[in-house]
């Protein structure tokens, strides 16, 4: 199976850098790359723990402005305090408070962001549930709020996200969307099956935006891509070794692209470019690696 094996990758994604360090290594991003990102305006969900909250606090320490969503108020006062103590210019961060399953929460929270400003350069949807415990068979097991809760938060979700913030999205130039998706999204691994076909659904959501978006705004320099964040300490798994810090540099070089880029594609957070349904993988690097 080609999504496993070496055809096309971006060398130079950085996976193993001390945060804390940001100022010398810049997750790996180049100079030009890195200045792209200051002074514009990111939408990040799901950042009060995990991936979200690395994404945000990165584009923060590169000078951009991020409003940082999730359901708990508590775990966003962290990621504000994960980024004081690394050393970065908090007041980039913004706290807009939303349920991403519900549309009425997320009309208050475009509302929320519309008081700052009139456009978003970019949307990273972050927010997502695991596999729901009580069953090892959910697929015939599972109770149906089980199965809705799920495919509220890690599909319709992202939709109603995408949905709320596409009038902000399209008041620039071009925008970026990021999808967090699994390799749950290209299996049918026993135990997991309402997770899979979450992570499917969120993999054809992905495309398919991106398709229309292109088809709706020709003009605009659109980029709407999904990238599998892989096994990482986070909420969902707490017993992992691996920082969720090793996404943000294929998070930030997928950002941080000049007009021309990918849309439509899928990747993977070590640089690896991935296949899915009838999508074949981006045909050159995303860095001009020297």
């Amino acid at each position: 199976m080609r999504l496993f094996q070496k055809c096309v990758s971006t060398p130079g994604i950085l996976q193993n850098l001390h945060p804390a360090s940001w100022r010398d290594h810049r997750f790996g991003l180049p100079q030009d790359r890195w200045e792209r990102l200051k002074g514009r305006s990111f939408w990040i969900t799901g950042a009060g723990t995990g991936y979200g909250r690395c994404i945000a606090l990165a584009l923060a320490a590169a000078g951009a402005r991020v409003f940082i969503s999730g359901r708990r108020i508590e775990k966003l006062r962290e990621t504000v305090e994960e980024g004081t103590a690394l050393g970065i210019d908090v007041s980039r961060c913004i706290s807009v408070p939303v349920d991403i399953r519900s549309d009425e929460d997320l009309v208050r929270a475009v509302r929320s962001i519309q008081h700052v400003t009139a456009s978003l350069y970019g949307l990273v949807n972050s927010a997502a549930l695991p596999q729901p415990p009580g069953t090892v068979f959910p697929l015939t097991d599972q109770s149906v709020a089980s199965w809705t809760d799920l495919l509220a938060t890690n599909v319709t979700g992202p939709w109603l996200t995408c949905r709320a913030a596409m009038p902000l999205l399209g008041n620039g130039e071009g925008f970026r969307i990021l999808l967090l998706s699994s390799f749950a999204g290209w299996a049918s691994t026993p135990g997991f099956g309402s997770y899979n076909i979450s992570k499917s659904a969120l993999n054809t959501l992905g495309a398919s935006l991106a398709a229309e978006c292109a088809m709706k705004h020709p003009d605009k320099d659109i980029q709407i891509n999904v990238l599998v964040p892989g096994e990482a300490r986070t909420e969902m798994n707490q017993g992992s070794t691996e920082s969720p810090y090793a996404v943000v540099s294929m998070v930030l070089v997928l950002l941080s692209h000049p007009p021309g880029g990918p849309n439509g594609f899928f990747f993977n957070r070590d640089g690896r470019h991935l296949a899915f349904a009838y999508t074949q993988e981006y045909p050159q690097p995303l860095l001009d690696v020297r």
